[in-house]
């Protein structure tokens, strides 16, 4: 069965699916690009040096913050966070973190945009972070 200008059913998915992944490397390098604007990518060692001039900030929801997080750090799920970032400060630095780095970029953007201009994230996230941690008891 040929379809519009002699091409086959196979290759218009083939065209459909090229622009759905083209769309989605163009969304990624876009989101990407915006957080690189935000905020630094600080490595462990980089991030624990902060972390006594800042204000910590795990995005993670509860359940893995009373697990284990960076020592210091204060609970802020990124599901509240558009509601609750009004409650740091904008003198200070912020070092954002979360399991891995997608919801930091997505609040640095947002604390970008809202006036901050010290916005730190945690390169590889808590996955990887070798620092100090607490759980909750």
């Amino acid at each position: 069965m040929r379809l519009i200008l002699g091409m086959s059913t196979m290759t218009v998915y083939y065209y459909i699916i090229l622009i759905v992944l083209v769309a989605w490397a163009g969304w990624r390098l876009w989101t990407d690009f915006q957080a690189r604007r935000a905020a630094k990518y600080l490595n462990n060692d980089e991030f624990s040096k902060g972390l006594h001039d800042g204000q910590i900030v795990d995005l993670r929801e509860r359940k893995d913050f009373n697990a284990g997080h960076v020592l210091g750090a204060r609970s802020m799920p990124y599901s509240m966070f558009k509601t609750s970032y009004q409650q740091l400060r904008q003198d200070m630095p912020v070092y954002l973190y979360d399991q891995g780095k997608s919801l930091s970029r997505r609040a640095a953007v947002l604390l970008k945009k809202n006036g901050f201009t010290e916005i730190y994230i945690l390169n590889h996230g808590f996955v990887r972070w070798d620092g100090k941690t607490k759980a909750a008891k």
